[in-house]
């Protein structure tokens, strides 16, 4: 039986001064950028739309499902995910109890931080109707410099290089060759006022020359390939089984190479991997071995009920997760089967 929460849409208060915004779970994502482009705002860990991936329409995606998956984008390594702005909620348990959590402000002490637990809990504890969530000044200039012809190694050294840098990049990705196009691409961006970014522009050449001299994109032309980064686009046709994958970026060219996948891509500076395999125990042992996880994240039906979607758990951590999800939900009506 599936709930359809289509109906709970709307927002309920935005308040641009206090960058703070409230809206029912099912509103669709494009009505809130639509209500914060209007204040030159934005949800910074740059919430994606993955609907295409599934066979969906796009702009289907709402706030409540962003939340529960802890959906966020390539900003996300600066400006932390989903569950870093999202300040409180109301919800239903499974015991049909209604209970809230946060607050209104950045700073709350309301007790648990249960935002962050829901955050990322894909709808297993409970069903949240109301949700409030920090927003931020939309960044005014953005520049994007792309190396070109870089192999896996050293591209997420250079990748590496610039995240440990001063210089604040809000994009750090790799793109092998067949992903974008035939050479890879090594891509690095810049946000903020025009001064700034032009003045870090120049030193990021500079701290990148070993590795060539690169080029700038327009930016339109590097806004839509952040937007396929964002959104996985590079795989809606493929068939193979979509892999999510987080390791130490230090170790990702070697996991890519001991799983041997033929399209996959890197974000994060190499701690996302975004990969195609459908040999799920070689994908599962290489990235245990690095202390990471695997998740399955999209696949036949066939598959995903023949193995565990997310990565195994240790016994002691499992154990917890189903305690925690007994207090919730004793009867197991939401999303059954998911862990």
């Amino acid at each position: 039986m599936a709930l359809d929460l289509s109906k709970l849409s709307g927002i309920i208060s935005y308040e641009p001064q206090e960058l703070v915004l409230s809206a029912r779970a099912g509103t669709p994502m494009a009505d809130i950028a639509h209500a914060l482009r209007e204040h030159r705002q934005h949800l910074a860990f740059e919430p994606p739309d993955w609907g295409p991936l599934f066979g969906h329409a796009p702009g289907r995606g709402t706030l409540g499902g962003i939340l529960s998956c802890n959906a966020s984008g390539p900003r996300r390594l600066r400006a932390g995910a989903a569950r870093d702005h999202f300040l409180g909620f109301t919800a239903i348990n499974g015991r049909g109890e209604i209970f809230k959590a946060g607050g209104r402000v950045v700073k709350n002490v309301t007790g648990y931080d249960l935002p962050k637990l829901m955050a990322g809990a894909y709808g297993m504890l409970g069903v949240m109707n109301e949700l409030t969530l920090k927003t931020m000044p939309a960044p005014p200039d953005s520049a994007t410099l792309i190396v070109h012809d870089l192999g896996d190694a050293g591209a997420l050294r250079a990748l590496r290089m610039a995240a440990a840098s001063t210089l604040e990049l809000s994009g750090l990705a790799h793109l092998p060759p067949g992903i974008a196009g035939a050479r890879a691409q090594t891509l690095f961006r810049l946000e903020g006022p025009h001064t700034a970014v032009t003045e870090r522009h120049s030193r990021l050449k500079i701290l990148l020359q070993e590795f060539g001299s690169g080029e700038t994109p327009g930016s339109e032309a590097a806004s839509a390939m952040w937007r396929q980064i964002r959104d996985i686009s590079f795989f809606v046709r493929d068939a193979q089984p979509l892999w999510r994958i987080s390791v130490p970026p230090a170790q990702a060219a070697e996991v890519s190479a001991q799983i041997g996948a033929e399209k996959y891509y890197y974000d994060w500076a190499g701690g996302l991997i975004w990969l195609l395999s459908g040999d799920v125990i070689t994908v599962r042992n290489a990235v245990t071995a690095t202390g990471g996880h695997a998740t399955l994240f999209r696949a036949p039906d066939v598959l995903r009920r023949s193995i565990p979607v997310l990565h195994p758990q240790p016994a002691p951590l499992a154990a917890l997760e189903q305690r925690v999800r007994e207090n919730f939900d004793p009867g197991r009506i939401f999303n059954p089967g998911r862990i």
